[in-house]
């Protein structure tokens, strides 16, 4: 990775054993670091990859969204209807706010964007990382890359290495290694059957903040595929009959939708899938009309022009959204303005698996709050911490991600470092 940055990690044989060990290099495990070394700890990081916060810095491609400007019950209502309590108040002891000043003490100035999502004011992610890394040097963290944990030795941490199996025996351990979506960065799922043999209760790990398969016409996938329907907003049903909607662009594909506004309906979408084998995903193709206004505009008489050219004059829609209603609606209620209109306003796609773990932005599932304290040590295993994508928590992609990722890895860090 170009952007890879590199705070000269310490090589094997000369680790010193610590008193908190981070396994895990990501958001979570450095944050977890700062929080165990500012109570005094002497902390080592450890991780599999040859050099810290590679999906952030992935992350940061087009621009690092570290947090949202939402704060207080805005905030939390991101995380689900039933927060555990750990998750709450991590996140109210660590919320976007707090995200905001962290980042300036770092030397990283901020701003808002118009969609409430806050940046660093030169949108990249390696001047922010290099910092951080350099903070935590200086604060006596050091950092074992290519050592992956492989479990428990007795009592002591097993990891591999290039230079052989290392073994530290820590008085705390935090564990950040993530979720299982995008493997190749680091975060494979690995540790589940560990922490399963341990006795903590994980619930299974599934693809969230994802793209979802379509069976999508020839016509369809050839001529738009790659393409965007912007400023649309999408609808589902969860099992108790809620409707949630998500406005946004949506990107169709060769094998279905991606985008942030289907990512934000990922979980009740993907759960409808569980339990019944398909979801029915509702596009409202024109937003900006009410129903009685769009039958009225589709009623005006198109003479010789093309539906499509119809559809682009009377009601400005563009040829990829245009597509979308030709898509669903059949051929004979395509003259009927009043049939039409149903069509545009709640355009009805048959959703039949979503894409995989591999290629979803996060993770859904993992460590339950119940098998943790209110500090997140696994009750199974005392001394043990959780943090970041490895517990059963999930949020849509907007800064969410990363603030639960740093809210959750300061809590489980500060008990860590209570604990030398």
């Amino acid at each position: 990775m170009s952007d890879t940055v590199d705070v000269h990690m310490t090589p094997a044989h000369a680790r010193e054993d610590c008193d908190v060990a981070i396994i895990g290099g990501g958001p979570a495990g450095l944050m977890a670091a700062e929080a165990a070394a500012a109570r005094g700890a002497n902390v080592a990081v450890y991780d599999a990859m040859a050099s810290c916060g590679r999906k952030f810095l992935l992350a940061g491609k087009g621009g690092l969204n570290l947090t949202h400007e939402a704060n207080g019950d805005a905030l939390l209502a991101r995380y689900g209807d039933d927060l555990p309590a750990a998750l709450r108040g991590a996140l109210e002891a660590f919320d976007t706010r707090a995200v905001r000043a962290w980042a300036a003490g770092l030397g990283i100035e901020t701003f808002v964007g118009s969609s409430g999502r806050v940046f660093p004011a030169d949108m990249k992610a390696a001047p922010l990382l290099r910092r951080w890394l350099e903070r935590l040097r200086r604060a006596g963290v050091s950092f074992h890359p290519r050592h992956r944990w492989c479990g428990w030795d007795g009592q002591a941490l097993l990891f591999a290495s290039p230079e052989g199996d290392v073994r530290a025996a820590p008085r705390a351990t935090v564990l950040a290694l993530g979720g299982a979506s995008w493997p190749r960065l680091g975060s494979d799922g690995g540790w589940v059957s560990l922490l399963q043999a341990e006795g903590a209760d994980v619930t299974p790990l599934t693809p969230a903040n994802c793209g979802f398969e379509c069976a999508f016409s020839s016509h369809l996938r050839d001529r738009h595929a790659g393409q965007v329907a912007k400023n649309v907003v999408l609808e589902c049903t969860d099992s108790t009959g809620r409707a949630h909607r998500a406005p946004g662009d949506l990107v169709i594909t060769d094998y279905g939708f991606e985008g942030g506004c289907i990512y934000a309906l990922s979980r009740w979408l993907r759960d409808a899938i569980a339990a019944d084998g398909a979801a029915t995903l509702r596009v409202d193709l024109a937003p900006g009309y009410t129903r009685a206004a769009l039958e009225a505009a589709l009623a005006r008489p198109r003479g010789k022009r093309s539906l499509g050219e119809h559809l682009r004059r009377a009601i400005h829609l563009d040829a990829v959204r245009a597509a979308l209603v030709f898509e669903t609606a059949p051929v004979e209620q395509r003259a009927d303005p009043v049939a039409l209109a149903t069509h545009i306003k709640a355009a009805r796609f048959v959703l039949t698996a979503p894409r995989s773990l591999a290629e979803a932005i996060s993770t859904a599932g993992g460590v339950r709050f119940a098998a943790c304290d209110e500090r997140l040590m696994l009750r199974a295993k005392p001394g043990v911490f959780v943090a970041g994508e490895m517990l059963d928590w999930e949020a849509p992609t907007g800064g969410y991600l990363l603030t639960g990722c740093l809210a959750t890895g300061s809590l489980a860090g500060a008990g860590a470092g209570d604990r030398r």
